[in-house]
This record gives C-alpha cells, sequence and structure tokens, in this order.
C-alpha cells in the first residue's frame, strides 16, 4: 500500500483548541430565533426564515447552535483534554475546559437537558449514541470543571502563545473563567439563591473581566468569517430588520449607539435599491420594524408609517456592525460589570451599584466603538447618556438587565437567557396571529431531528424528565 510520507501524523494540540475557538461565534440561526425572542431584529418572511418572527418552530433553524457546537467545539476541546498528556501543558487542558464549560452553558441554556457527560466521545471512546444528563447536573459538572480549572492554570508552566483568544495569558483566561462563574450563578438566582450568592460572592473576589481589554472576542478576517455578517451580507441581506422595540427604546433614551448600530435605506422600494446613496444613520430616521406581520400584512404598517415599503425600515449596518470580518463578543465587560451591579443590588457583593452600572453601560458603548471607526461613540456622548438616564435604585433590576440586553446585541443566545432569568426588559408578546406556542414567549429551541432519528431512545429520556420538546418548555432554572 502506498504511504504518503508527507502527511501530518499529529497535531499540536493548541491548533485543535483553536479551531475550537473560532467556531464559538454565535451561527446565523441566531438571528432567526435568539435575536427575534428578544426583540431585537426581525424579518416579516417565511419559509426558511421561519421562527420567532412568527414564534413557530422550524428545525432547520433550531438545531444551528447544537450542531456546531457538538461537531465543532464540544469534539476539538474533548479531544485536547483527553489527549493532551503532558504536564508542562496543562495550561491548554484547563484552558479547553473553561471554553467547554462556556459552551456547555449555552448548550444547556438553550435546550435544556443535553449530552454532557458521554459528550465528545464519539472517536476516543466510540460513544455514539450519548446519554442526555439533566441541565442541573450539567450546571453541578460546569461550575466544578471551571472552578477546577481557574485554580489550576499556572503561569509557570508552559505559555501557549499560538492561543488565538489570548495568546496563552493564563491571567485572562481564569478572568474569563471567573467571569463565566458570575454569568452562571446570576444564572441560578431564582432556583438556588443561596448557591447563587455563594459563586457569585466567589468569582467576583476572585478577579473577573471589568475592562474590554479582557473581553471574550472572536476575531474574524477574509479566512474566517463571522457566520451573522456572512447570512446579512449574502442572500438574507434585504430580509432582516432592527425591532420597532429595539429602537424604540434606543431613541427614546437619545441612546448614541442607536447611530453606531442602525441604518434606514430611505425610500428603498426593493432590495435592490438599498444603495449606499440612499443609506442613513441618522437616529432621527431610523424606524423599527415591528412585529405580527408577515410579507403580506406588513404592508399596513409600511402604509401607516409613510414608507416605501418594507425595505425602508431599519437595519443593522451590514457594513459596520455586521460585517464579514465583523468580531464577536461572547463575554464581556459590560455584561460583568452589569452582573455585579445586579448583585451589588441584591446584597450578594459590596460595592456601589450605581459605579457597576456605569462603566457596563460606558464599557459597551466603547466595546461598540471598536467595531467600525465610523461607529465611533464619544466620551462625552458617554456621559451625556449617563446623566439623562441615570441609575436609580428602585427600577435598578430594570434598568441594569435592560441595559444587558443592549450590551448582548448580536449575542443572542446570551441576550434570551437573561431575559428568562431576570424578565427584562418589559416587552409586548409578539401578536403574531399564526403562533404555534401557548405562552407569550418561546422559553427554549427544540432538539434537531438528527438526534431524534438517530439518538432516540435517550432523547426520549429527556423528554421524560424535562418536558414536551417543544418552544414552550421551560428549562431548569427558568421561573
Amino acid at each position: 500500500m502506498n504511504v504518503n510520507k508527507t502527511a501530518a501524523v499529529a497535531i499540536n494540540p493548541v491548533f485543535t483548541l483553536n479551531n475550537a475557538i473560532i467556531n464559538v461565534t454565535p451561527p446565523s440561526g441566531t438571528v432567526v430565533y435568539e435575536m427575534g425572542i428578544v426583540q431585537q431584529i426581525v424579518s416579516p418572511n417565511s419559509g426558511v426564515l421561519t421562527g420567532a418572527n412568527f414564534n413557530q418552530d422550524n428545525r432547520d433553524n433550531t438545531q444551528q447552535i447544537w450542531q456546531r457546537y457538538y461537531r465543532s467545539v464540544i469534539r476539538n476541546t474533548y479531544d485536547v483534554i483527553a489527549t493532551t498528556k503532558d504536564p508542562l501543558r496543562s495550561n491548554l487542558v484547563n484552558m479547553a475546559k473553561i471554553l467547554q464549560a462556556y459552551t456547555f452553558l449555552v448548550l444547556t441554556d438553550t435546550y435544556g437537558d443535553i449530552p454532557y457527560t458521554e459528550a465528545g466521545k464519539g472517536y476516543t471512546d466510540q460513544v455514539v449514541y450519548p446519554k442526555y444528563d439533566k441541565q442541573q447536573a450539567v450546571y453541578a459538572g460546569i461550575i466544578k470543571d471551571v472552578s477546577d480549572a481557574v485554580a489550576a492554570l499556572d503561569a509557570a508552566k508552559t505559555r501557549e502563545t499560538a492561543d488565538v483568544l489570548y495568546g496563552g495569558d493564563v491571567v485572562k483566561w481564569k478572568k474569563f473563567g471567573n467571569s463565566l462563574l458570575l454569568r452562571i450563578g446570576m444564572r441560578l438566582s431564582k432556583v438556588d439563591a443561596t448557591q447563587a450568592q455563594s459563586l457569585v460572592a466567589k468569582a467576583v473576589a476572585s478577579g473577573v473581566i471589568t475592562t474590554n481589554a479582557d473581553n471574550v472576542i472572536i476575531r474574524h478576517d477574509a479566512n474566517y468569517l463571522n457566520s451573522i455578517g456572512q447570512l446579512l451580507n449574502s442572500t438574507e441581506s434585504n430580509n432582516f430588520y432592527l425591532a420597532a422595540p429595539f429602537v424604540d427604546y434606543l431613541k427614546k433614551t437619545n441612546d448614541p449607539r442607536l447611530k453606531s448600530i442602525a441604518v434606514r435605506y430611505v425610500g428603498a422600494s426593493s432590495g435592490t435599491q438599498q444603495t449606499a446613496a440612499k443609506a442613513n444613520i441618522d437616529p432621527a430616521v431610523q424606524i423599527g420594524m415591528p412585529f405580527g406581520y408577515d410579507n403580506s400584512s406588513i404592508s399596513g404598517p409600511v402604509k401607516a408609517l409613510g414608507l416605501a415599503s418594507f425595505y425602508d425600515f431599519s437595519q443593522a449596518d451590514r457594513t459596520r456592525m455586521n460585517k464579514t470580518t465583523a468580531r464577536a463578543y461572547l463575554l464581556t465587560a459590560s455584561q460583568t460589570n452589569l452582573l455585579i451591579a445586579e448583585a451589588v443590588t441584591k446584597g450578594w457583593v459590596s460595592g456601589n451599584a450605581k459605579d457597576y452600572f456605569d462603566a457596563g453601560v460606558k464599557a459597551h458603548m466603547e466595546q461598540v466603538s471598536e467595531m467600525d471607526a465610523n461607529s465611533v461613540v464619544s466620551s462625552m456622548a458617554v456621559d451625556t447618556y449617563l446623566k439623562e438616564n441615570p441609575f436609580s435604585a428602585t427600577t435598578a433590576l430594570e434598568q441594569i438587565n435592560t441595559q444587558y440586553w443592549i450590551s448582548s446585541f448580536l449575542n443572542g443566545p446570551e441576550a434570551f437567557a437573561n431575559f428568562r432569568r431576570s424578565g427584562f426588559p418589559k416587552l409586548t408578546a409578539n401578536p403574531f396571529p399564526g403562533k404555534a406556542i401557548k405562552g407569550d414567549f418561546i422559553n427554549r429551541l427544540t432538539y434537531p431531528n438528527s438526534e431524534i432519528s438517530v439518538n432516540s431512545v435517550n432523547v426520549k429520556a429527556a423528554i421524560a424528565n424535562q418536558g414536551a420538546d417543544d418552544l414552550d418548555t421551560k428549562v431548569w432554572w427558568h421561573k
């Protein structure tokens, strides 16, 4: 038999970790569901774009996080953890554990019960029908995994300089892990307040991400494109619009971020008329698309608002915020500061809630400024906004979590999770008449058809435990 003498027989596991890292960017399906559920982006079109816009189950899109994360993230992080035996490279293993825990958190918050203890073992252990773990057990596992990994990271060991996230910086990876524990702790606020308080206090005391220099960012380029940017710059460039609740809130509060996020092709009567000549980023002219309409009935609001067509509504600017090489922000200083502000409000940690709130808002405005040279928010605009929208202890939880909603724009899974946890912002249910849900909002996404057909025994066990495999069933911590 011929043997290829130049083929690789082994790979440096840091490159396997990098492959996992670049695939953590939220897939394009999050525009259809998570960002639609929290009413930031909407489409009036059906077919492949059916989702939160109509409160209907479209498993071509609900499966996207599952398939990307298990196939391209968990498979790789588990491989690094299982096969890296060199004790001097223990940092690499612990970095992989933190990234893997982040991924499992998104998966379990999205679907509920998921494969956890047997996940990723298809190649190494031939476990091709993994059992599903209850969400409570998944949470317990990832808390332990992250806590152990943070404690074990050691600057005296080999620094993994090829790591594309932090260049092997152990201090930054520790902050990532602690900030993840803070997020997990806040998620438990209503289901186990005692554990939540303990976890939050320990995470904050150990050191979390409080400046944008430490943000968890996936950087894209011409070779590794942003999934959402790809979607909105190709086949669906004319089909998604900023939702009215999002635009209206930003306009009501004179939020300078609206100018950084939005564009309206004024007078466009078709997709081909969305040209640079018609582009306008002035906040005063932005108009969000309302919920409750399809491709036909949207003509009512179009006429009432005096627009040329639905192509005349505002979009998330695909030449700035949603360009194909746009960064993806997964865990940020803005989000962390806001969660600490809530923890202070609850009496779980010491500090000044207003200071953390202001820092969270400021950090996101600075983060937005990083996205594009034409999206910069001036320091004067930041100060003016905070003066015009001051923190108030009487409405602290609503203010904090409404800002978290804004700070999580384009990170649909996190915005969706925090909306369910906190109940904020206060949104009016999508009134579309053909909805397939019993309640006001979608509570989880459904399992992939591939799982139902191939791993049916374990899927059925999960359904028996947590409830029907539909959009109404709540995950364990959603109270």
